[in-house]
């Protein structure tokens, strides 16, 4: 792995240099931080579960005609995606308020939001990536006219489809982050907006539909402990691992736990 380039190093991934023109390989941390990466810790195991959660639910966006940068998964903990030039916005899709959401407006946790939510912020660490509008997106050149009515529509289908998907395994999507990128798949084209991030409970809000039992990053956030597990459980719940322990080739034994 050493002797790989690195491109880019976050908070929870890696990004290599990928083994063909126009691909990069993401590798999937244990690393785990919140609040600006004021709390971290190590999970062992989580990369290993957000790999094979985000290679699930890219899989399935694939197979219904929503772009995204995902080709294949390589091993437990990496995958090989398209390389695109990321847009510098977080895009949050809210159906249940939670969080920010209810700090801001004064929503109780756990109402249901008359319709589904888009909001955008820029990515700046310094900055505390700040909530921004349309009219500051336009301003700033961050995105044209046509990327921003694209990528609304993008977030909105990624939320009706997972909504579903959830609802099936008997999860509530409360809210969740995403990104998009410009992917130029040849240089005389025009680029084409790409959904360009992972999709796991470290970027989702999921509650058990039942009880409302947290199942995702909020575990670590609030020191409720459970963390890996409750992303095990997402994972078995989705079919992706199996209570016995079997393995095949699109399932896995998980045996790690949080610290």
């Amino acid at each position: 792995m050493n002797k790989r380039r690195v491109i880019y190093e976050g908070k929870a991934k890696i990004l290599y240099e990928g083994p063909e023109p126009g691909t990069l390989i993401q590798y999937f941390k244990d690393d785990t931080t919140a609040f600006d990466a004021t709390k971290k810790a190590v999970l062992d195991g989580k990369g290993v579960l957000n790999n094979r959660i985000s290679e699930f639910v890219m899989t399935h966006l694939t197979s219904v005609g929503i772009p995204n940068h995902f080709i294949r998964r390589l091993n437990m903990r990496e995958q090989l995606v398209r390389k695109v030039e990321i847009i510098p916005l977080e895009v949050v899709v809210r159906n249940i308020a939670a969080g920010s959401l209810s700090k801001r407006l004064g929503i109780p946790e756990g109402q249901s939001l008359p319709r589904p939510l888009v909001e955008f912020y820029f990515k700046n660490d310094a900055l505390h990536d700040p909530m921004v509008s349309e009219e500051h997106i336009a301003a700033f050149g961050w995105a044209t006219a046509q990327e921003y009515d694209d990528i609304i529509a993008l977030a909105l289908r990624v939320n009706d489809f997972m909504s579903g998907l959830f609802a099936g395994a008997g999860i509530r999507l409360v809210d969740f982050k995403i990104e998009f990128g410009r992917w130029f798949e040849n240089d005389h084209d025009m680029p084409r907006i790409l959904l360009a991030d992972e999709i796991s409970p470290d970027s989702c809000r999921l509650w058990d539909a039942k009880t409302g039992e947290k199942m995702d990053k909020d575990r670590f956030r609030r020191d409720m402990g459970g963390v890996t597990e409750a992303y095990a459980e997402v994972a078995r719940r989705l079919g992706i691992i199996r209570e016995s322990g079997e393995e095949t080739d699109n399932v896995i034994h998980f045996t790690g736990g949080s610290k």
